[in-house]
């Protein structure tokens, strides 16, 4: 493994790195993947390892690749965006841009790293995140992992000729810690 951080069955998250901006822009100028991120325009090399130089510039943000255990291929990214130390909340969001992989479980086990990360590592109390509404697929993956809907910013994107909702949805460490102590099962 190259670099692993927080490592699970099948996948484990590292730090991204400048040299990952030609893995990943392909993803981010992939209209299939970038429908579901915010990200709308288009993306250069130089552009994202800008970015990811900025990224480590400050105490806010901590983002990681998503690497398979059995050839430690990237395939996705995921991250902590604006972590609040002082009232320990984060927006949390994540990226599978393999999309051979997509439907495998990465996505889930990557989030199950990450909330682990952010209530044990970081003390953090809330993580939230916002979603669009045409992609239930992503709302059932947040659901299965403990994120309960918090609300809808109305028509707040436009895509595909129309306007959706996008869904905001959050975990609570007490959620999160109940769940945990629901899948070990009695001791």
């Amino acid at each position: 493994m190259h670099c692993p951080f927080l490592i699970g069955p099948t996948i484990y998250l590292r730090p991204l790195e400048v040299a990952d901006a030609p893995a990943l822009v392909p993803w981010f100028n992939d209209g299939e993947v970038t429908r579901f991120l915010r990200r709308y325009y288009p993306m250069t090399v130089a552009r994202e390892e800008e970015w990811l130089r900025a990224l480590y510039q400050g105490p806010h943000d901590v983002a990681f690749g998503i690497a398979l255990r059995a050839d430690d291929r990237l395939i996705g990214a995921a991250g902590l965006h604006d972590v609040e130390p002082r009232h320990r909340h984060c927006f949390f969001g994540i990226s599978i841009g393999d999309k051979s992989l997509w439907g495998k479980g990465h996505g889930t086990e990557a989030t199950r790293l990450i909330l682990r990360y952010a209530f044990h590592v970081l003390n953090l109390n809330r993580v939230w995140l916002h979603v669009y509404e045409y992609n239930p697929r992503a709302i059932r993956v947040y659901e299965k992992v403990g994120f309960r809907i918090e609300g809808r910013l109305r028509q707040d994107v436009f895509y595909d000729g129309r306007y959706w909702d996008t869904v905001s949805m959050g975990i609570l460490r007490e959620e999160w810690e109940a769940m945990q102590a629901l899948a070990q099962g009695p001791q």
